[in-house]
């Protein structure tokens, strides 16, 4: 796939990160990860992400890494296009893009480096090397630490043809605003905030319609339906399912530190998908919390 077919992947529809499966000792099962990508290529997601954010790509080590990713390749060949999370440092993550390259991954998303601050010469650099690196296609995310600003974006298109989206996890809309009267068309977008559909209508107010749900792990039925709701302006569906379920759901996710991945991997235990426990730094539920998220997802009916 090259670039312009990533970019063109990304102008519609749902798109999801699976969770990346561990056994109880934390190691990556392999087999656990395939039957979970089996169970939600049929839904409807226009692209997954391989080793992103929810997939916990922040744990994974550099020999894990391309085993995931082609396993999600080889399991999706044909039903849906893969891409694959890369970031960390940048030579780490040139190692991790040019692995999903040759693994047959359709892009790559460029998650932001760690802890160390940087400015926006250097955070360019980081972007074009990864970009120079690889010929697919690649989206950057802006989000913590790297922060993007509507100049240096242009200039980093300018040199990079297969820097083909842009997606936000900041949620600043005047910045999200000048980003996208600059740029146009030249990238597609994608709403990347945590719990994405609390901010679905909004972002598509600014030419934003795309987004990634990460609910679609475990309650793939109802994640497209609230698609479907954003894409025909339905609001009486995108209130109702936002007052029945994601407001309390985000009331539990904000209980603990890190538990935009924890919860997600608790709704896919409960839903009959373990996918293990979340690494450490990361934890699980508590009981309590857990038996919460049981009964929102209960009252939703089957998946």
């Amino acid at each position: 796939m090259n670039p312009q077919e990533l970019k063109s992947i990304m102008g519609s529809g749902l798109l999801s990160f699976p969770l990346t499966d561990f056994d109880a000792a934390g190691d990556f099962d392999p087999k656990g990860y395939a039957k979970r990508l089996e169970w939600l290529a049929p839904y409807g997601a226009t692209a997954l992400f391989a080793a992103g954010g929810t997939g916990e790509f922040f744990s994974l080590t550099s020999s894990e890494y391309p085993g995931i990713i082609k396993t999600a390749v080889d399991v999706c060949r044909g039903k849906v296009p893969i891409i694959a999370g890369a970031g960390g440092p940048t030579r780490f993550a040139i190692e991790c893009a040019q692995a999903a390259e040759r693994a047959g991954a359709h892009g790559v998303l460029l998650l932001p480096h760690y802890l160390t601050e940087a400015g926006q010469e250097g955070l360019a650099a980081h972007v074009e090397a990864i970009c120079k690196s690889v010929k697919f296609g690649v989206i950057v995310y802006n989000r913590a630490q790297s922060r993007l600003s509507p100049e240096t974006l242009e200039k980093l298109a300018e040199r990079n043809p297969n820097l083909v989206g842009f997606k936000d996890g900041i949620g600043d809309i005047e910045l999200m605003s000048a980003i996208y009267m600059k740029m146009g068309e030249r990238f597609a977008y994608l709403g990347g905030l945590p719990t994405a559909e609390v901010y679905a209508a909004a972002y598509k107010a600014l030419g934003t319609p795309v987004y990634s749900s990460a609910v679609f792990n475990f309650i793939p039925k109802t994640a497209m339906q609230f698609y479907e709701a954003v894409r025909t302006d339905d609001m009486v569906t995108q209130h109702r399912l936002l007052r029945d379920f994601f407001m309390p759901y985000l009331t539990i996710r904000n209980k603990g530190h890190g538990y935009a991945v924890s919860i997600v991997k608790a709704g896919a235990k409960i839903v009959g998908h373990d996918a293990g426990p979340v690494r450490p730094p990361l934890t699980d539920l508590k009981p309590d919390e857990y038996a919460e998220l049981e009964k929102l997802i209960a009252a939703l009916g089957p998946q």
